[in-house]
């Protein structure tokens, strides 16, 4: 079991945005039925917002809703890591080795599939995709403020995965937004250009993405459309530039 679940970690590393700082880091998180989630470090150039590799798969394997029993990645862990596992996934847990911290006491299944995340849907319209954020918002994890969220991203092949909010309620700099999530996913599976981010809220059906996803989607998905749901009356369009007028780019920052 480890040796694969390090293979997926050392695997989505290599998809890891980093061009600031590096080098790309990946982590894999295994889930007691057997499915895993990855996710690839994400550098962004207001460098509080960046998202490490366990921030990202843990936000993943919490939409899963199933208990989680172990978490590879591609580099050591930290000291301070194993709690940010136990805060995030609850449970105690223990390093098994320097890249690979497991929960006490759990039976450690044999790694299995990943976690579907990619749909092929080709064009959409507004609607559909509206649709599709708004089921995704229906897996959010949101113990705290009970405001779920869905996201859903579409690539210029025509694939999307989705995204929902995610809590940790001790300390909510550990969770992540719904459009922060899908773009983690996207970048975890290899998507490419973003062409169209979708996002639904069905307690604020007139929101739009916070301060922070407005910074992240002008950076990974500068181009993208973005459509924002309006309980069930035709969605608004708008776009990152619109959102962020004047966004920091970071082509001032050292490579």
């Amino acid at each position: 079991m480890p040796d694969r679940l390090r293979d997926h970690a050392h695997a989505v590393a290599a998809r890891s945005h980093v061009p600031y700082v590096g080098p790309g880091v990946g982590a894999a998180v295994l889930l007691a039925d057997g499915r895993w989630v990855d996710a690839a470090r994400i550098e962004v150039a207001s460098f509080p917002l960046s998202i490490p590799a366990l921030q990202g798969a843990l936000a993943l394997a919490l939409l899963a809703r199933t208990t989680v029993v172990a978490v590879a990645r591609s580099t050591a862990f930290a000291p301070a890591d194993l709690g940010v596992i136990a805060e995030a996934a609850g449970g105690s847990w223990h390093l098994a080795a320097p890249d690979l911290a497991v929960r006490d006491e759990a039976d450690l299944p044999a790694v299995g599939d990943r976690v579907a995340s990619v749909t092929e849907v080709g064009a959409l319209t507004a609607e559909a995709g509206a649709a599709l954020a708004l089921e995704a918002s229906r897996a959010a994890v949101v113990p705290a403020s009970d405001f779920p969220v869905g996201a859903a991203v579409v690539d210029e092949a025509g694939r999307v995965v989705l995204g929902a909010n995610v809590e940790v309620p001790t300390d909510w700099t550990r969770g992540l937004c719904a459009e922060r999530t899908a773009l983690v996913a996207a970048v975890a599976a290899g998507l490419g250009p973003i062409r169209t981010l979708y996002v639904a809220c069905v307690k604020a059906p007139g929101g739009t993405p916070c301060g922070g996803c407005r910074q992240v989607i002008a950076e990974l998905a500068p181009d993208c459309s973005v459509v924002l749901w309006r309980d069930g009356e035709t969605p608004d369009l708008t776009t990152p530039a619109a959102l962020l007028p004047g966004a920091f780019d970071g082509r001032a920052l050292g490579r």
